[in-house]
């Protein structure tokens, strides 16, 4: 299996469609590297991958907003096709299995900052209230670790 994992803004919203009875999430996510050329110069490369997401949690679907910042990750395709110029070109695309929230590029544009929220297969079972709220010298629930 081929990975891909992209951290990057959304280019603009999602569209969620119901297609033969199951839930579609599409949205595409921009990443941009800055380097140096080999004459020094500071350059900029945006790569968007076109990412669809198949799930039944769609809750997330009201925060993937254009601007939010996002990681997520899946198996990757490229569509090899001629541009408008009649010059080879491809597009990256990505069956979404995970996808967590990071932030947004612009927070006045989403109210405030988003809840980070993951929504995958394998997210991590949150810490007891208990074990958070409990003073670091404090050893009364001494009994109760794990060990």
């Amino acid at each position: 299996m081929i990975k891909l994992q992209i951290v990057g803004n959304l280019g603009k919203d999602c569209i969620q469609k119901e297609i033969n009875g199951k839930t579609v999430i599409n949205f595409s996510v921009a990443h941009t590297e800055r380097f140096k050329d080999s004459t020094g110069n500071l350059k900029e490369r945006t790569t968007w991958v076109e990412c669809a997401y198949w799930t039944d949690r769609t809750a997330i679907a009201q925060y993937l907003k254009k601007g939010q910042m996002v990681y997520a990750e899946g198996s990757p395709e490229a569509d090899a096709y001629m541009n408008k110029e009649n010059q080879a070109a491809a597009t990256l695309r990505m069956r979404v299995q995970s996808i967590q929230l990071l932030g947004s590029a612009d927070k006045s544009q989403q109210g405030g900052t988003a809840p980070a929220q993951s929504h995958s297969s394998y997210s991590a079972p949150a810490p007891s209230p208990a074990a958070s709220s409990a003073p670091v010298g404090d050893l009364s629930g001494a009994d109760d670790l794990p060990f």
